[in-house]
């Protein structure tokens, strides 16, 4: 589904740079019923892990994010996570359900962030005000050699959407399908180092955006 949104939106953007239509952007203004979490973000690391049943150890890649709820009211948190390369791969945030890569993180950042949290923990509510502020990692699996750049979606942090019309795909009666898009932070990274010597290779930040997606 998430393969195929992202197939969609790619085809909105296309179609958009051929006609005097621009791709749809989050509101300048919000609207009086729109909040957005206020994030920071940390610099993307990797870390590797002896997973039970594989042979080697496993490479991830994570981002730890300070939230903090500014609005006036306490609002709900269900996150999406993905990672997507300039190869086409897409990769969803990896599901620790074991805790094993998540401990591994969190014992290396014990002083720095005592209360970090993983996806698969964090509140379904994020509270009000600087006492509530929650330190999060995600964590996604490692990424193709090939891949010169990288662009990290994390949506859940505002209630902003907008419906835009499929440029292509009709419903039974023959009108436009409708995509749902949220508003959704994206970091983009480039990526430094020799390919064949991964735990050499470095994320160079480029830009932080808000997105519709």
């Amino acid at each position: 589904m998430k393969q195929t949104l992202f197939i969609s939106i790619a085809a909105i953007i296309l179609c958009t740079s051929m006609t005097s239509f621009s791709a749809p952007e989050p509101a300048i203004v919000p609207a009086p019923n729109q909040w957005t979490l206020n994030v920071v973000y940390n610099q993307p690391q990797q870390i590797t892990v002896k997973i039970p049943g594989q042979r080697t150890p496993q490479r991830f890649w994570y981002v730890i994010l300070t939230i903090t709820n500014n609005t006036n009211i306490d609002v709900p948190f269900y996150p999406t996570c993905e990672l997507v390369t300039d190869t086409f791969q897409i990769i969803p945030a990896y599901r620790d359900t074991r805790n094993l890569v998540f401990d591994k993180i969190k014992a290396r950042y014990k002083k720095k962030f005592p209360f970090l949290e993983s996806l698969e923990t964090a509140d379904c509510r994020i509270l009000q005000g600087e006492d509530n502020t929650q330190d999060l990692v995600i964590i996604w699996p490692d990424f193709e050699p090939k891949a010169k750049n990288i662009s990290l979606f994390i949506a859940g942090l505002s209630n902003e959407t907008i419906v835009v019309e499929h440029p292509t795909q009709k419903d039974p009666n023959a009108n436009p399908e409708k995509i749902y898009l949220r508003k959704t932070l994206e970091l983009q990274y480039s990526i430094g180092g020799d390919p064949n010597f991964r735990s050499n290779t470095s994320l160079v930040f480029k830009a932080m955006n808000w997105v519709m997606r």
